[in-house]
C-alpha cells in the first residue's frame, strides 16, 4: 500500500474515533484538556501572550492561502501554466479541505474552554480546531511540494522541518490561549494529515509534477 494511502487510512481511523468519542462525551474534556488548561491560565505572562497571539494570527486568514500558493509555484517547475494549475490543484486542497472541517465542526458542536480562560477572541465550536487544521493544511501542502520538488538530502529535511513546526507552534498557541482544548488541536492535525494525504493519492497526476530531477536535484522541466 502506497505510503500517502496508508498515513491517510491510519490518520482518519484514529480522527474518527476521536471524534466519536468526543460526541459521545458531548464533548465533555478530557483530564488531560483539564490539566493543560489550567496550566496555560498560570503561565502566561504578557510578553508570552503577545507572542502567542503573533503566532496564532498565522493560522487562519491569507496567511495560509499565501503558502498554499507557494506550494503550487515550488511544486510545479519553471512553466508558467503547470505553476497556474498546481497552484490551483492547491488552493482547492486548502479549500475543500476547510469546508469540510467546518461542516464536522458544527456536526459536533464541542464547546470551547470557559471564556474567562480565553486570552484571545475566538469564535463557534471548538472540534477540530480551525487553526490548527488550516495551518497543518498548509503546512501539508508546503511539505507536499518541497518533497515532489527536491530531491532527498539533509537540506530538504531541514526545509521540511519548517512547515512542520510553524503547524504545531500555531495549534499550541491555541491551547495556550485558552480558546481550545489539547484534544481539539489534536483532531485537527489528524484531519489535516489525513486530508492531505488522501488528497496527494486521489488526485490525478497533474502535469505540474511530472519532472525530471536535473543537475540540481529540482525537479523540472529539463
Amino acid at each position: 500500500m502506497p505510503l500517502p494511502v496508508l498515513t491517510a487510512a491510519t490518520c482518519a481511523v484514529l480522527f474518527t474515533v476521536l471524534a466519536v468519542i468526543v460526541a459521545v462525551r458531548h464533548g465533555t474534556p478530557f483530564g488531560l484538556d483539564h490539566s493543560a488548561n489550567l496550566w496555560a491560565a498560570d503561565h502566561r505572562p504578557p510578553a508570552a501572550r503577545t507572542a502567542a497571539r503573533a503566532v496564532t494570527a498565522t493560522g487562519t486568514g491569507v496567511f495560509p492561502y499565501v503558502c498554499a500558493v507557494v506550494a503550487g509555484v515550488i511544486a510545479a517547475g519553471r512553466e508558467l501554466r503547470r505553476r497556474l494549475w498546481a497552484v490551483l490543484v492547491a488552493l482547492v486542497v486548502l479549500g475543500l479541505g476547510q469546508a469540510v472541517r467546518y461542516g464536522l465542526m458544527h456536526a459536533i458542536g464541542r464547546p470551547r474552554p470557559p471564556v474567562a480562560d480565553w486570552a484571545t477572541y475566538a469564535s463557534g465550536f471548538a472540534f477540530p480546531s480551525g487553526h490548527s487544521t488550516t495551518s497543518a493544511l498548509a503546512a501539508g501542502l508546503l511539505i507536499w511540494a518541497v518533497v515532489h520538488a527536491v530531491r532527498p538530502s539533509a537540506t530538504r529535511n531541514a526545509v521540511v522541518a519548517v512547515p512542520v513546526c510553524w503547524a504545531v507552534a500555531v495549534g499550541l498557541s491555541r491551547i495556550y490561549l485558552g480558546v481550545h482544548w489539547v484534544t481539539d488541536v489534536l483532531g485537527g492535525w489528524l484531519f489535516a494529515a489525513a486530508w492531505v494525504c488522501l488528497c496527494a493519492a486521489v488526485v490525478p497526476r497533474v502535469p505540474a509534477l511530472r519532472h525530471r530531477p536535473d543537475s540540481t536535484g529540482r525537479r523540472d522541466d529539463g
